[in-house]
């Protein structure tokens, strides 16, 4: 399916080590996403080569920006098709991952391909701001990521909660952050947070990445994350 010679040399020259079995890992998680994508909408990058590049090298990129602790729990938000956890935990055998998409389709997707790439994953079919409510979920885990198109801002109030006091939320975002952060420095700080680093990538084939690691300094206020339709209709901006 796809190419691993590819798929390696993009290892290598960001400083991953490649072995045969992350290769047919990734090489089968390729091949059930098109497989499914042809039954469910989970993705529109289906050529083997993007395959590579926007998903796996991608998602990856992310343990270049944070050392995350041996064993660490990760929730990954509004997952979608396994991104950026999956190809994470196919790299780090270790971490502890938990899937939440509001979308049982995708769920259902997301439990037969652990089970054929070896990754031994939780599964959440529930909303982020209602699950974050919950006591059993609410800051509970080491990190949760997002490479999801909702602002930063919004990304954070539905993020944040699940983070433990000490622990980081990993935002994959476009090349031009900057606005967008500044935009949601008052979000983030709501919800006990404080940006640690802004790591930008440049990937073959003109791709381009910004990560935004933002550590959990402080417990987030009950009353967060509200529910959708207040989210959207009162931000969180400075002075509103």
């Amino acid at each position: 399916m796809i190419s691993k010679k590819l798929l390696q040399e993009n290892f290598e020259a960001f400083g991953f080590q490649y072995s045969d079995e992350i290769g047919n890992r990734l090489d089968r998680y390729a091949e059930m996403l098109v497989e499914w994508n042809q039954k469910i909408n989970l993705t529109a990058i289906t050529e083997p080569d993007d395959i590579v590049i926007k998903h796996f090298i991608d998602s990856i990129l992310l343990l270049k920006v944070i050392d995350l602790p041996l064993n660490a729990s990760l929730i990954d938000v509004g997952t979608g098709a396994g991104f950026p956890s999956l190809p994470i935990c196919v790299v780090r055998n270790d971490l502890r991952p938990t899937l939440l998409d509001s979308l049982n389709k995708r769920v259902t997707f997301l439990e037969e391909l652990c089970k054929e790439i070896a990754v031994n994953a939780k599964f959440l079919h529930a909303r982020a701001e209602e699950t974050g409510q919950k006591e059993e979920y609410r800051e509970k885990f080491d990190a949760a990521t997002a490479r999801a198109v909702a602002h930063l801002r919004e990304l954070s109030e539905y993020c944040l909660p699940f983070v433990k006091q000490g622990g980081v939320f990993i935002a994959l975002k476009g090349y031009e952050v900057e606005n967008e952060l500044e935009e949601a420095r008052y979000a983030i700080s709501q919800m006990g947070g404080k940006v640690e680093a802004v790591e930008k990538f440049e990937l073959p084939f003109e791709n381009k990445r910004s990560i935004v690691i933002i550590r959990k300094f402080r417990q987030t206020p009950a009353k967060y994350p509200r529910m959708t339709a207040k989210i959207k209709k009162y931000p969180l901006n400075k002075g509103k």
